[in-house]
């Protein structure tokens, strides 16, 4: 969240079974296990019926204006804005900005009033600007939500094994990070963290309320307390008393996320040759250590978010294929901006998921790089020696790997 909470991070020591093909799985977990369900169709993945996902739906895309607490400073007017390719949850061309600075002692720090900086204000006298004195600056690209609710239903344990399992896999040379990090509904509670570019939240109903305030300035029960703009009251703008979502709008945001289905893959494409043998040599040039391409989630009636949600048999037990691993890595593309994991995150960001991918036209996490090809080779740091792989491939198995991700 904007306002970072310190945490105690941790490299969590955990063993579990290496499975085939980088797919991960809790250990113990019933044999029950179906594929979770795919599509861009708007339709509910079970977890609800088909008109409480609609009216779940019509909430998430339903614009806020000023009656309704909009604001003072924001970047969007409805969830939908900033998640909507190709329907509602998917991606968008739209970031957010984040700047800070490092201080004396080689710390981040955030710009006055949080490192978010809004792009948007309901009067023009607070409109916020990043300070000449903020030097780390960002742009972090929306991300997909389709399919989140079988994210949050991974045990944690499971995380934890397969971070374990990178160093033996890479020669030491890649070790994703898994950092602990609060659950606001259930306060005191902590959870490995797996949602945001520094994985920032651990619940969908925290990283709900979180946005809400944070990007439509809309405070709830969750996080109750207007941002400033750059540090400065905004009170005097502020028409509506906190919190200012009184139709707790965050449960139904958690909810058609949870309900969504996870990103479908080309079917076509997929089924090619060249995607066949892209898809093989993906794995065999090490991607798929970090984007891991198969997880299968908890057992249903597993207690989950400090108590405050339990993974239902719509979501649990299912195999995903969301080609990430969830961890913090530096691969050398690191903004330097810290969040709720403290100072060793800095030049961390979480591997992208790589479902639904062909319907990004801008990939890393500032979007500045418009090719797969061009996205593969910015890798660096833990993932050189996997770019250095790639490039020793010859111009068709590259062309291979590309025709893969392009079926994801």
């Amino acid at each position: 969240m904007r306002h970072s909470t310190p945490v105690t991070i941790a490299l969590a020591v955990a063993t579990t079974a290496f499975v085939l093909s980088f797919s991960f799985a809790v250990q113990g977990q019933s044999s029950s296990v179906t594929e979770a369900p795919t599509g861009f169709d708007n339709l509910t993945n079970g977890l609800v019926t088909q008109p409480e996902f609609d009216a779940a739906r019509e909430t998430f895309e339903e614009r806020d204006d000023i009656s309704k607490g909009l604001g003072p400073v924001y970047n969007a007017q409805s969830c939908a804005e900033c998640h909507q390719n190709p329907v509602s949850g998917g991606v968008s061309q739209v970031n957010e900005l984040r700047a800070g600075h490092v201080d004396g002692s080689g710390n981040f720090v955030d710009a006055p009033g949080g490192s978010l900086i809004n792009e948007r204000a309901i009067d023009a006298r607070i409109q916020e600007r990043v300070p000449g004195t903020e030097t780390v600056r960002t742009f972090r690209m929306s991300t997909n939500t389709l399919g989140l609710g079988y994210v949050e239903a991974i045990n944690s344990n499971t995380l934890v094994a397969i971070a374990n399992n990178q160093p033996s896999q890479s020669g030491g040379r890649i070790a994703g990070l898994v950092i602990q990090v609060p659950v606001l509904e259930a306060v005191g509670a902590v959870r490995v963290g797996r949602f945001g570019w520094k994985n920032q939240n651990s619940s969908l109903l925290s990283f709900a309320g979180d946005a809400y305030l944070n990007e439509m300035g809309i405070t709830n029960r969750l996080v109750p307390t207007e941002n400033t703009s750059l540090g400065n009251s905004v009170a005097a703008f502020d028409q509506v008393a906190d919190p200012e979502d009184v139709d707790n709008d965050i449960d139904q945001f958690a909810l058609f996320l949870r309900a969504t289905k996870a990103p479908p893959r080309d079917a076509a494409l997929a089924a090619t040759s060249d995607a066949i043998a892209g898809a093989n040599l993906f794995s065999q040039i090490g991607c798929g250590i970090c984007h891991t391409s198969s997880i299968t989630t908890s057992t249903p009636g597993t207690v989950i978010n400090g108590g405050a949600f339990t993974v239902p048999a719509a979501l649990g037990n299912k195999i995903i294929h969301p080609y990430s691993d969830f961890l913090l890595h530096n691969i050398g593309t690191g903004d330097g901006i810290v969040q709720n994991g403290g100072q060793a995150t800095a030049n961390r960001l979480r591997t992208v998921p790589l479902w639904g991918v062909r319907t990004h036209d801008r990939h890393m996490h500032d979007g500045a790089t418009l090719t797969f090809n061009e996205a593969i080779l910015r890798h660096a740091g833990e993932a050189t020696f996997v770019t250095n792989n790639y490039r020793s491939l010859s111009t068709t198995q590259q062309n291979q790997i590309i025709t893969f991700l392009k079926s994801l």
